[in-house]
């Protein structure tokens, strides 16, 4: 099969590597079709991510066709169009316990702890693999997984239909947060500091959005909201600034969540928790939510198509990510076409 391996930081080699062995009893072959690129994977490309390490193969927006399964496996057949979560858990830990398996004490993404799928196969605990229907293309389905990051951000967020939210970075994940969020008829602020992200923002539904480099930041927070406050701010850049920030904006009782991975201190006043009786929670991949993704592509509730820049072939993989590295501000989601 081919595979493509980050052989060094800022090159990717597309190489012949053996064919998988056959499924275990509890696993499913996936020949892969599409696949994403990620911010994550832009980061593991340069170097800038510790978890990932050359020789690895990255890649974990993935959709493809199932190939074979193990003995035991009862949910898809061979030829199922598929998606594939990529969270690993162990199962046993007490999160596990818990039903919260993206938090486990071991938890793992393919693409970054361990091999991803910018390959031509890839095999997976059936559990993590979800049949998808015929009209929904194959690029878009290569989509499921950021917008698995939206849904689990709406289950951490408690947002409600007609809530003012704020959401901070209108770049691939924002802008799935987005169309999340008004599929319930809330009504989002997008801010940024590229206008061609806002521009999206506001052709996929925006309320209204603001270039916080041109404009002050606060000062439309409160004209968004009518002098009371955001009731959700989402800080979907992971910047400890704009935490710091969107603490100031926040209506009593209000709620931030947060994404990032950003491991800088912020500074955060404690007083203005407690006055506030504001409650941070984070958002961490996604907890079961790719059969609610599915039925939102299939329904046609969010576009994702809009949100797809360019895309290459596998044997271009590298050329991608380097054009993506040169016009950041430009693409949005490029998509890799097996």
């Amino acid at each position: 099969m081919r595979a493509a391996r980050l052989i060094e930081f800022n090159k990717i080699a597309v190489m012949e590597e053996s064919d998988p062995s056959k499924p275990k009893e509890w696993e499913v072959l996936v020949r892969i079709k599409t696949a994403g690129i990620c911010g994550t994977d832009i980061h593991g490309y340069e170097g800038s991510h510790g978890a990932i390490k050359p020789p690895r193969i990255m890649g974990h927006e993935l959709a493809g066709e199932v190939e074979d399964i193990g003995q035991d496996v009862t949910s898809v057949k061979k030829g199922d169009r598929v998606v594939i979560d990529p969270v690993l858990s162990c199962g046993k830990c007490f999160t596990c316990r818990q039903g919260r398996n993206n938090i486990c004490s071991t938890v793992k993404c393919i693409g970054v702890a361990v091999d991803g799928g910018f390959c031509d196969f890839i095999k997976m605990p059936a559990e993590n693999v979800f049949k998808f229907p015929v009209s929904i293309p194959w690029e878009e389905a290569a989509l499921m997984e950021p917008f698995s990051i939206a849904a689990q951000i709406c289950e951490r967020s408690g947002i409600k239909p007609g809530e003012k939210a704020v959401v901070v970075g209108s770049g691939p994940i924002g802008l799935c947060v987005l169309q999340a969020f008004k599929r319930i008829e809330a009504q989002v602020l997008m801010v940024d500091v590229v206008d061609s992200r806002l521009k999206l923002a506001n052709e996929l539904g925006a309320d209204e959005t603001i270039n916080s480099k041109k404009e002050s930041f606060d000062k439309k927070v409160y004209d968004f909201t009518e002098g009371e406050g955001a009731q959700l701010v989402v800080e979907a850049v992971g910047h400890p600034a704009l935490l710091e920030q969107a603490l100031k904006v926040t209506a009593p009782g209000a709620r931030i969540v947060v994404i990032g991975f950003n491991e800088n201190p912020a500074k955060i006043p404690e007083v203005e928790i407690t006055k506030k009786e504001l409650e941070i929670r984070g958002s961490r991949l996604n907890r079961h939510k790719f059969p609610e993704v599915i039925k939102w592509f299939e329904k046609r509730e969010v576009n994702p198509q809009a949100l797809i820049s360019a895309v290459y072939p596998l044997e271009d993989i590298d050329k991608a990510f380097k054009d993506i590295k040169k016009d950041p501000e430009n693409i949005c989601k490029v998509v890799i076409k097996y």
